[in-house]
C-alpha cells in the first residue's frame, strides 16, 4: 500500500474536468476530502479542479464550470481524481486524445495515486493506466467497457475497488464510498467518520458491497432477512452457518438464501464474511489488541484466516494494515 501522506502537509488533490463530465461527481472530491480536517480543524486536503487548457467545459447537466486552473497542476497533485463522463471517445471507441493521456500517465509516473468515479474508468482505461488491473466502473456499461478493454480485470459487482496506486468506483453514490476509503486510507477511521457525519452520509460501505443493480423485489408476503442480519451483526465472533442463518430467520436454507440474495444482492456467508471483516478492520484501526485477539472477536478464528481475507480484500496483512492507519510507531502484536 503506497504510504500515508506527511504529517501536516495538506495532501493535494486534483479533481480533471472532462467534457460532459457528471457534474454530481466533479463536486464529490471536494465535498467529501475537504470535510476531512484534523483534531485542530485544520484541513487535511487542498483540491483544486482543472481542465487540460483552464477553459470552460460543459458538465452533464447541462451547465458549463470555469476552473481556475489548467493542466499544470497535475505535476503537484499526489491525488488525481477523473470524474465519469457522458459519452465522448472513451466511452464510444475506447480511445481519448493524447493530450489527455499523456498528461494522465505523467502524473501517474511522477507518484500521484490516481482514482475515478462511474465511467471515468473509461478514460484511465484509455490512457492505459488499468492494464492487467483490477477496477470496476458504473454496472450499466460493463459490457461496453470489456468491449474496449479486454485486458482490464473488470468487476462489476462492487462499489470500488482499491489497487493501491490506482483507485476506480462504481456509479454516483459509490464515488461517496471511495472519497471516504481514502480519507480513512489516509488518515485513519476517526477522521473518515468525522467527514461522513458532515456529509450526513454512511461512514462506511464495504468496497466489495455488491452495486444496486436492478433485480427483482423479495416477495411482499412472508418475513425478511433484515431481523437475522441484525442479530448476526451482534454475534460476529461465533461460528455461525448458513442453517444458524437460516434457522434465526425461521427459512429453509435455500429460502433464506434466495429472499437474502434479493434483499442485498450478496450470498449470506459473503455478507458474514463482509461484516466480520469490516470489523477487524475497525478493530485494527482503535484498538491495540493482538492480531490473535482481533481475529477470534471478528469470527475468523486464526489469525491465518484473517490474513488470508484481509490480503484478499486489500492486499495487505493486519500488521501491516494497522501501521498503515496508525503510523510506523505501531509495534506488532
Amino acid at each position: 500500500m503506497s504510504p500515508p501522506p506527511s504529517a501536516g502537509a495538506r495532501h493535494e488533490v486534483v479533481v480533471l474536468a472532462l467534457p460532459n463530465c457528471i457534474a454530481f461527481e466533479l463536486g464529490l472530491p471536494h465535498r467529501m476530502l475537504g470535510s476531512a480536517v484534523d483534531a485542530h480543524e485544520r484541513p487535511l486536503y487542498r483540491v483544486r479542479v482543472a481542465t487540460l487548457d483552464g477553459g470552460p467545459v460543459r458538465t452533464s447537466a447541462g451547465f458549463a464550470v470555469l476552473p481556475e486552473h489548467d493542466a499544470s497542476v497535475l505535476a503537484t497533485a499526489r491525488t488525481v481524481v477523473v470524474p465519469g463522463v457522458y459519452g465522448g471517445p472513451a466511452m464510444t471507441d475506447g480511445t481519448v486524445p493524447e493530450e489527455l493521456a499523456g498528461a494522465l500517465r505523467t502524473a501517474a509516473a511522477g507518484g500521484a495515486r490516481m482514482v475515478s468515479i462511474c465511467t471515468g474508468a473509461f478514460v484511465l482505461a484509455a490512457a492505459g493506466l488499468l492494464h492487467d488491473r483490477p477496477a470496476t466502473t458504473h454496472w450499466m456499461h460493463a459490457e461496453a467497457f470489456r468491449r474496449h478493454f479486454p485486458t482490464v480485470r473488470l468487476d462489476p459487482g462492487v462499489l470500488f475497488v482499491d489497487d493501491d496506486d490506482v483507485l476506480t468506483s462504481a456509479g454516483n453514490a459509490a464515488g461517496i464510498d471511495l472519497m471516504l476509503h481514502l480519507v480513512r486510507r489516509d488518515h485513519g477511521g476517526d477522521v473518515a467518520n468525522r467527514a461522513a457525519r458532515r456529509n450526513v452520509v454512511a461512514p462506511w460501505r464495504e468496497g466489495g458491497q455488491a452495486q444496486f443493480v436492478e433485480r427483482p423485489l423479495p416477495d411482499a408476503g412472508g418475513a425478511g432477512t433484515a431481523a437475522t442480519r441484525a442479530w448476526a451483526g451482534e454475534r460476529l465472533g461465533e461460528p455461525l452457518t448458513l442453517a444458524d442463518l437460516a434457522a434465526h430467520a425461521r427459512m429453509s436454507v435455500r429460502t433464506f438464501t434466495r429472499r437474502f440474495r434479493e434483499e442485498t444482492g450478496v450470498s449470506p456467508l459473503r455478507w458474514l464474511a463482509a461484516q466480520r471483516l469490516a470489523l477487524a478492520r475497525q478493530l485494527l484501526e482503535s484498538t491495540d489488541a493482538s492480531v490473535d485477539r482481533v481475529a477470534a472477536d471478528a469470527g475468523f478464528g486464526t489469525p491465518a484466516s484473517l490474513r488470508q481475507h484481509l490480503r484478499a480484500a486489500i492486499g495487505v496483512a493486519p500488521n501491516a494494515y494497522r501501521r498503515s492507519y496508525r503510523g510506523s510507531g505501531v509495534t506488532p502484536v
